[in-house]
C-alpha cells in the first residue's frame, strides 16, 4: 500500500483521451460508448473543456413523462453533445496524488475526471485506472 501512497494522477491516467465537440451529435456519442467501454468523454471547444458527457446523460436524452410528446428516434439522435452535456465538470491535475483522486471519485460518486493540464484536457483518469494502479502497488499487476 506505501508504493500506492506515492502515485500520483500522471501514473495511472489514461491518455491520449479522446473528446467530443459540443456540435457532435448523439449518434456521435453513441458510436464511441460502442468502440469504447468510457463511462464519458471531456466536451472541448477551441482546445477547452466546455462539459462532460456520459452514459447518464445519453439515457437521460431519452426519458419521457406522460405531459411529454416522444419525438422520433432520429431526431433525438441528431441532438447535439453541447445540449445535453454537463458544463459543471471536475478536473484533476497530472500533479494531484491518486489517493486524493480516489477520495474525490468516491465522495462524488464519480467513475472519471478530465486531466487538465495549462487550461488543456490532456487525459482522463477513471475507476479503473486507479484499480489497475492499486493492483501494480501491490505487486499483483
Amino acid at each position: 500500500m506505501r508504493g500506492f501512497i506515492g502515485l500520483t494522477v500522471s501514473d495511472a491516467m489514461t491518455r491520449p483521451v479522446t473528446t467530443l465537440s459540443p456540435d457532435a451529435t448523439v449518434a456521435d456519442l453513441e458510436d464511441l460508448f460502442e468502440r469504447y467501454d468510457y463511462n464519458s468523454f471531456p466536451v472541448v471547444e477551441r482546445d477547452r473543456l466546455v462539459g462532460i458527457v456520459t452514459k447518464l446523460d445519453f439515457l437521460r436524452n431519452f426519458i419521457f413523462t406522460a405531459d411529454t410528446v416522444v419525438p422520433h428516434y432520429r431526431d433525438l439522435m441528431q441532438q447535439r453533445i453541447g445540449e445535453i452535456m454537463r458544463r459543471q465538470v471536475q478536473t484533476v491535475d497530472p500533479d494531484m496524488a491518486l489517493t486524493r483522486v480516489l477520495q474525490l471519485m468516491v465522495d462524488m460518486s464519480t467513475k472519471s475526471f478530465p486531466v487538465v493540464s495549462n487550461g488543456k484536457v490532456v487525459a482522463i483518469i477513471s475507476r479503473e485506472d486507479i484499480i489497475r494502479a492499486l493492483r501494480r502497488a501491490v505487486g499483483r499487476g
